[in-house]
């Protein structure tokens, strides 16, 4: 099959963690022999190749221009929200240029190629320029929502006016968790429409490996005797770091060997390392900040545990670090929103717990930090989830199975 592939998110160079998901995703589905090509906004950074072989088919890459000077490209790539909670001036001010170009671009390339389906991630931008693109050549197009763009599309009538276009026009509507899906619904997404399928992991990029743990541990002051219980991800509210940071001042960890690890970047770092500081955790927790792609999976392998304690501020769905992990074969304590139910199964893979608890939190983490054995098999537990279910061979056959039964009946 030719597939398009609309993204705002693409890696830009090597190691960029940035839309590092989408490219996982086009290079499965070209390992699984089909043809895809990436079209997304241009931005400064850019610096690889636009054309990757993969064993079994291709995947290009095609950018577009929609602003001068360049310096002036400045929308998607993780800027465009504002602790992902409202837009920034620069998306209202370029967003409009930047959907006239995206389907302009994207519809000279559908017409030259004709490709099977169009798959737009995150409804606003891509899902309307696919929509656009759809009905006028009648390509089937599919929408995801990964996330901020539920929060997008309800923030003011015209968005959500757009995101109702693509919704319609959509034969196939993906979330990668309830709350995204509830939330889009609200909009006018037709509920008939969706199926739960989340962002995977790379089973073979990510898998335990004991390389280079040690000296890491040793890079970030870890003794042996102590538990690093890790966070990866952008520091904007919805990941609720801040309760994880509540959290290790509850009794049942402050009596344990226990340190965090906080990998990631964004609007509420300074806030939440003053935080930290504050609670008197100066000791216990690391500020690691962004860690390239190609480095991560040794974070991963280092830790004892990982915790994704989100919260709905906005609604959020699955965080792909909670797979990542999985595929080292570590549990994970998450809360009960933001997708974590659909990947962690409750005693078996990790913990569940109430967002915005952090007493349940740390209760959840102790019982962890008792137990080695325990440990151990629910990282496994998890590690076989990844091989059978949610890493990218498994979940790409999913999108497969949709997207060749809306090529039939187109």
């Amino acid at each position: 099959m030719r597939i398009g592939v609309l993204t705002h998110n693409y890696p830009r160079f090597p190691g960029d963690f940035v839309g590092g998901f989408i490219e996982a995703f086009c290079r499965e589905l070209a390992r699984q022999g089909h043809h895809v090509t990436a079209i997304a906004p241009y931005d400064a950074l850019f610096n690889r190749a636009f054309r990757e072989s993969v064993s079994g088919g291709r995947v290009d890459l095609r950018l577009y221009r929609y602003v001068w000077p360049t310096r002036l490209h400045r929308v998607g790539y993780g800027r465009s929200m504002r602790s992902d909670l409202a837009l920034r001036l620069d998306g209202y001010v370029l967003s409009p240029a930047l959907i006239a170009s995206g389907i302009i671009t994207t519809l000279a390339w559908a017409r030259r190629t004709a490709p099977d389906v169009l798959h737009a991630h995150w409804v606003l931008p891509n899902g309307f320029i696919g929509a656009v693109v759809s009905a006028l050549t009648g390509i089937p197009l599919v929408v995801s929502v990964p996330g901020s763009d539920a929060q997008v599309a309800r923030s003011n009538a015209l968005f959500a006016a757009m995101a109702r276009t693509a919704f319609r026009r959509a034969s196939l509507i993906t979330a990668n968790s309830a709350d995204l899906r509830d939330a889009v619904v609200s909009v006018g997404a037709d509920p008939a429409k969706f199926d739960m399928i989340v962002y995977g992991t790379d089973p073979d990029r990510l898998r335990p490996d004991q390389a280079g743990v040690a000296q890491l541990r040793r890079s970030l002051g870890v003794t042996p005797d102590q538990l690093v219980v890790l966070a990866v991800g952008r520091m904007v509210p919805k990941k609720g770091f801040d309760v994880l940071l509540q959290a290790m001042t509850n009794p049942a960890l402050r009596s344990r060997p226990v340190v965090a690890v906080l990998v990631g970047e964004g609007d509420e770092w300074a806030a939440w390392k003053a935080l930290g500081a504050s609670l008197g955790l100066a000791d216990r927790v690391r500020w690691v900040g962004s860690v390239p792609s190609d480095r991560i999976g040794v974070y991963y392998n280092a830790a004892d545990v990982l915790a994704m304690p989100a919260v709905t501020q906005p609604a959020d769905g699955l965080n792909v670090c909670v797979l990542d992990a999985m595929s080292c074969a570590k549990p994970v304590v998450g809360s009960n929103v933001a997708g974590n139910p659909l990947a962690i199964v409750d005693g078996l893979t990790g913990t569940i717990v109430p967002e915005r608890s952090p007493a349940a939190l740390a209760n959840a983490l102790a019982t962890l930090a008792d137990d080695s054995e325990l440990r151990q098999r629910m990282g496994a537990a998890g590690r076989r989830r990844i091989d059978e279910e949610l890493g990218w061979p498994a979940i790409t056959r999913r999108y497969i199975a949709h997207f060749e039964a809306l090529a039939r009946s187109g």
